[in-house]
């Protein structure tokens, strides 16, 4: 949903450094023998992104010979990249792209760990590929699990490959009752293509959005309420629209499809919340 900037890193040079300080010196031997096998693996996976085809790779074709998936995933990834020196750099500068460490599958929650976009068990020659490790905060990992996509309409996307926020997709509009509260959904442009449209509401729909920018956008309305009341009394609701309107344009301007841009846009073209719905202790004004 937030594009990060892919890795350089090739597969084989992260697989390789994640390794080479392997102690147990057969051990060495056999990893550093399986180079090819994940350099493979890597060049495939990256052709299938370009071809949007992530959801039709086989995961018996990502094995490594001679070891098993769990091996290959304790030894390359749990030892190699998180407890290694020149590991650990690279999985350290993975977890340091997104900016002001913000999940870039939500765009809310603080980035905790390593999301294998393609689990590492069932593909575990992509265990340590760059490409295959999304930053992610703990929710959204847990979430996206180890399942796998059934087809296009259902792989989520990807930071370092979707690009969809130089366009306007996310809206809110205010639900009807009260305390005032928003709904949030994907609308998409008139360009998109359907296989997009249904990607985009997958990753919305998996990761709960929805939910996480309504409580979001609750506590914005709380936080600013007194405020709004002192501006509809002393200028009524056209200085409380007008300020809604500049405070959207100031948080679209910085992120298109934020959460917060979207909220206060929302409450500015509401001609009821404008009015007054938004303070609890007067009667509901119907414009």
């Amino acid at each position: 949903m937030w594009p990060l900037d892919p890795p350089t890193l090739s597969a084989r040079d992260s697989y390789e450094a994640c390794v080479r300080g392997t102690r147990d010196p057969q051990r060495k031997v056999l990893l550093l023998a399986a180079g090819d096998r994940v350099e493979a693996a890597g060049e495939r996976l990256r052709l299938a992104a370009r071809q949007g085809r992530l959801y039709a790779l086989d995961g018996a074709e990502f094995t490594v010979p001679g070891m098993s998936s769990d091996n290959v995933v304790r030894w390359a990834y749990e030892n190699g990249m998180v407890n290694t020196r020149d590991g650990r750099a690279i999985y350290d500068r993975l977890m340091a792209a997104p900016a002001d460490e913000r999940c870039p599958l939500c765009g809310q929650g603080v980035v905790r760990t390593l999301d294998h976009f393609l689990p590492k068990r069932m593909f575990p020659a992509l265990c340590v590929d760059p490409l295959n490790l999304v930053p992610a905060c703990a929710d959204c990992n847990h979430a996206k699990g180890e399942g796998l996509p059934s087809g296009a309409k259902t792989t989520p996307l990807h930071p370092y490959l979707d690009r969809i926020d130089q366009d306007p997709w996310l809206e809110a509009r205010v639900a009807d009752g009260s305390p005032v509260r928003l709904d949030f959904f994907v609308s998409p442009p008139p360009g998109w293509e359907q296989i997009l449209t249904e990607r985009t509401r997958h990753h919305f729909a998996l990761f709960q959005l929805a939910r996480l920018f309504a409580i979001q956008a609750n506590r914005t309305i709380n936080n600013i309420r007194q405020q709004l009341t002192a501006m509809l009394d002393a200028g009524g609701k056209d200085t409380v629209r007008a300020y809604l309107a500049d405070e959207a344009e100031t948080r679209l301007a910085h992120r298109l499809n934020g959460w917060e841009g979207v909220t206060y846009r929302a409450l500015a073209r509401d001609d009821a919340f404008c009015s007054g719905a938004f303070d609890l202790t007067r009667p509901t004004v119907h414009p």
